[in-house]
């Protein structure tokens, strides 16, 4: 699989990473088995999605565990990136992001991982109680301790604003520039779709411009740009999507025009693309320094998304998927 580096430390990684959340929480957990999500991990290091997405919230801790067991044979194969700034109680989710607390945290995820370094350390969540600065570094102490070898802010959820035409990432911004007066900033994770493409008014130049690595979260639009979901049938009550304005049923078949479009796309290059591939390539064509981390949990799909890092797209392929309509239904 091609290479592509992350932030200045230059940090090589197979072009398509692997996102490892869905093997452990979220999106249909009756579905997730432990040993078939191994073998998916397997899979994507065989095909170079060497990029692997964690975080400890996950599960919580559940989802580091499993990745330990692959990374206690394997860790030489393997970029792990993962989060802290998160706890997980009782139906909530709060930020902490003390000095104090961020260094135990990584040590207990060191632990759960089975290794003694994390390539790229995220912090998940600002804390409002905390400055920035202080929870940044307390981080950057761990790459001076030999811990962590880079950082990256995780601005998933952290947009300022959501109203159409709205500047949707210049909070996510302006903290990027105070971190970045503490310790070099080598990542930012942010959803980039082609039916959520708000990414590339600011928040994506801004890291072009300063040699930041971007991780494309939700590069397959939550599954809906693979075309495999059928509209009205449902979620599981744990899914976050069965809440998902997009999901509803209504919204989901008035984007249906946008999966038609990447559907027309793939068949232009061969019998076996699908338009999953298509999206991937579109997220990968946005730039050098962009690595799409598309979530999966079987062996199928990772196969799938690790291939789109070998489709071109043309002209006018770009031209079509340019032209498709913009996604209906909010995202509040």
């Amino acid at each position: 699989m091609e290479r592509r580096t992350i932030g200045a430390a230059a940090l090589s990684v197979g072009a398509v990473g692997l996102g490892c959340m869905p093997m452990s929480w979220a999106y249909s957990t009756s579905r997730q088995r432990g040993e078939e999500s191994l073998r998916a991990v397997h899979r994507a290091l065989d095909a170079g999605s060497s990029l692997l997405d964690t975080a400890d919230m996950y599960g919580p801790f559940t989802n580091e565990l499993l990745l330990g067991r692959v990374l206690k044979e394997r860790r030489a194969d393997a970029f792990v990136s993962t989060k802290v700034g998160l706890l997980v109680g009782d139906q909530h989710i709060v930020a902490n992001g003390r000095p104090g607390y961020v260094r135990r945290a990584c040590d207990a995820s060191l632990r759960r991982l089975q290794t003694d370094v994390i390539d790229l350390y995220q912090l998940h969540r600002a804390d409002p109680e905390v400055p920035v600065e202080e929870t940044w570094g307390a981080m950057a102490e761990l790459v001076r301790a030999g811990k962590v070898r880079a950082l990256g802010l995780c601005a998933v959820g952290a947009r300022s604003s959501r109203r159409p035409g709205a500047r949707l990432y210049d909070a996510t911004i302006r903290q990027l520039e105070r971190v970045q007066q503490v310790f070099p900033v080598s990542a930012v994770q942010a959803e980039l779709s082609v039916w959520s493409p708000e990414a590339l008014e600011t928040l994506l130049p801004w890291c072009e411009a300063r040699g930041v690595g971007f991780l494309a979260a939700m590069p397959l639009g939550n599954g809906f740009l693979t075309g495999t979901l059928t509209p009205g049938e449902g979620f599981e009550a744990d899914d976050p999507r069965a809440r998902h304005p997009r999901f509803t049923a209504e919204m989901m078949a008035a984007n249906q025009p946008i999966v038609a479009g990447l559907r027309r796309v793939a068949r232009r290059h061969g019998e076996h693309v699908t338009p999953a591939q298509v999206a991937l390539a579109w997220v990968l064509g946005r730039g050098r320094q962009v690595v799409p981390v598309p979530g999966a949990k079987r062996e199928r799909w990772v196969t799938e998304n690790a291939a789109a890092a070998g489709l071109r797209l043309t002209a006018d392929d770009l031209a079509e998927i340019a032209s498709l309509p913009p996604a209906q239904g909010s995202w509040d």
